[in-house]
């Protein structure tokens, strides 16, 4: 533990104290508040004194969402700082993603200069500071994130950092906003202490109640078909490895809905895929594992007599203000320590090992056929046109190998591609905030720059994705990612939830659901090359896989980006 001093303004400050509390980034996109901090960088690169990296991201949702991927793959949650009120609500989506999600975000923005006259540095000095100031900034947001402040002066700012990087850091873990006055970011101080590292520790997770835990082993225990259903597992990666031990060893198959992160690895003898509701009705025990919507109570529900147990840091997802899901038992903790914790429970169990066994050799036949019938899919549609999305999953799947990451914001078919490796799926819109692919796409590639990143993306979510931006920080910063988008000219999502709720009504008989169609086609591929990027159309099935190659060549040979127009068929 030490002291350290540092002279000038708030702003040369605020940005040290962050580097020290192991902030590397600063994904910015800069408006007239920023005078200070760019004052303060241009003074840091000229002493040489450690900050955060200024990234210049030309708009809020690609900066949120690189700061969204760079903490996935370090686990350091990162530092994004956007302009006034106006940039805080294009960061809306991310923002909600990143709750939602439980990923912490350092969301900062500026705040209008409140003094109207000389006196203070950084007062108003143009016309836009009159129209833009707000009664409350953070009300835009405040139902998102788990703390919101507005930094009033200098002695107060190491406690803010700390407190913003605790509460941001703590289960369940989450976004935070602060917002910074010119006035306040410009004012000049003589020297200021601040402790390194420091004394303001994150507090520890959540532990498992014992009781809870012996009740959960005992229902597992005289279970004859019990489930595990889950989304999030794996967003901490040592729980996939966890999570397999407890399905293995108790022969309990795994289903994976609409999953957020790779929670069990394809080749794993209880991957059962990422179909819960076939299996619902037979389990008569249901253990939902950090997934806030196992099944859909309107459409499917599980046996009425059957058992529910729910696990997570926030079990009951206490955040959603209605969400009604049958609770049996709800154990509060951390997933890995919750799932050993069974494991070694259920372990000193004995009865049931016939048991156990019968369902693993019934279990392995069901797999065998399910993967059959995958298959069977694959040879069906192999060479349709427009392209089938089961198709084009194959081919990413023959080029991508054991360690890339893969993005899912797109139709892309898990059934058809593998993943054995924690860390290597991720699908973090759990908002419904689109657009958030390609810049966490550049986030995990500046955390992981010897792995291959590829993007899916269906084509409204690239649109959404603010390209152009995205495009020019991979070019800028040096960070070379495959994107692959799914374009069927369609909001899919949108014509299938109008045919859930009217089947047969007019719509479903047009064939062509009016404000769900893309006319005309564009040419995204072109987008990529105004950066410098490789980019190609791609329309026959045949000439997937050699596309990919091409792409492959570009982004790892000649380390630029590369962007693949897949022209394939709706649904």
């Amino acid at each position: 533990m030490s002291t350290k001093t540092i002279d000038g303004t708030i702003a040369d400050a605020y940005l040290a104290i962050m580097a020290d509390r192991g902030v590397d980034y600063l994904f910015a996109n800069a408006g007239t508040d920023f005078a200070p901090l760019i004052e303060a960088y241009a003074k840091a690169e000229a002493n040489g004194t450690r900050v955060p990296k200024p990234i210049t991201v030309p708009h809020e949702n690609v900066a949120i969402s690189m700061a969204m991927g760079y903490y996935l793959k370090s686990g350091k949650p990162q530092l994004v700082m956007v302009h006034v009120n106006v940039g805080t609500a294009n960061a809306l989506c991310g923002v909600m993603n990143a709750s939602r999600g439980n990923i912490p975000v350092l969301f900062s923005a500026g705040r209008t200069p409140f003094s109207e006259t000389g006196g203070l540095v950084g007062h108003r000095s143009g016309e836009i500071h009159w129209p833009q100031e707000m009664r409350d900034q953070g009300s835009m947001l405040r139902e998102f994130v788990k703390w919101d402040y507005q930094l009033p002066n200098g002695e107060v700012l190491e406690s803010a950092i700390d407190r913003a990087i605790n509460l941001a850091c703590a289960e369940p873990k989450g976004p935070i906003y602060l917002s910074l006055p010119r006035e306040v970011l410009a004012a000049p101080f003589a020297a200021m202490n601040y402790q390194s590292p420091s004394r303001h520790r994150t507090a520890s997770p959540p532990f498992p109640d014992l009781r809870a835990i012996d009740e959960a082993a005992e229902l597992i225990a005289q279970a004859k078909n019990p489930l595990i259903i889950t989304s999030s597992a794996g967003r901490d990666q040592d729980d996939v490895a966890k999570l397999g031990e407890l399905a293995e060893a108790f022969a309990i198959p795994v289903s994976q809905r609409k999953p957020r992160y790779m929670a069990l690895p394809t080749d794993h003898s209880m991957h059962l895929g990422f179909d819960p509701d076939s299996m619902l009705k037979a389990a008569d025990l249901v253990i939902v594992v950090d997934c806030d919507v196992p099944w859909i109570p309107s459409k499917l529900g599980p046996n009425p007599d059957a058992k529910i147990i729910h696990l997570g840091v926030d079990p009951l997802f206490s955040q959603y203000p209605m969400r009604t899901y049958e609770c049996d038992l709800a154990i509060t903790g951390v997933l890995g320590v919750t799932l050993s914790m069974l494991t070694q429970a259920l372990a000193s169990r004995k009865s049931g090992v016939d048991q156990v066994e019968a369902r693993r050799r019934r279990l392995a036949g069901e797999r065998a056929a399910q993967r059959a019938k995958w298959q069977e899919q694959l040879k069906n549609v192999r060479d349709s046109k427009p392209m089938s999305p089961v198709w084009i999953t194959h081919c990413i799947d023959q080029i991508k190998g054991e360690d890339a990451i893969v993005l899912k914001e797109s139709p892309l078919v898990l059934e058809h591609i593998r993943f054995n490796k924690p860390g290597t799926l991720f699908y973090i819109g759990a908002a419904g905030g689109l657009g958030w692919g390609l810049g966490a796409a550049l986030g995990m590639k500046a955390a992981a720059p010897d792995k291959l990143v590829i993007t899916t993306l269906g084509d409204g979510s690239y649109m959404f994705g603010n390209p152009i931006a995205s495009h020019y920080v991979s070019a800028a910063e040096k960070l070379p990612t495959l994107t692959v988008v799914f374009n069927n000219q369609m909001w899919g999502a949108v014509k299938r939830s109008t045919r859930d709720v009217y089947a047969d009504g007019y719509a479903a008989k047009s064939n062509r659901e009016p404000l769900t169609y893309f006319d005309p086609e564009l040419a995204f591929e072109k987008a990529v090359e105004v950066a410098g990027g490789y980019g190609e159309r791609v329309e026959s099935p045949s000439e997937m896989p050699y596309a990919l190659e091409r792409a492959l060549k570009a982004v790892e040979g000649e380390k630029r980006q590369a962007l693949l127009n897949v022209i394939c068929r709706g649904p």
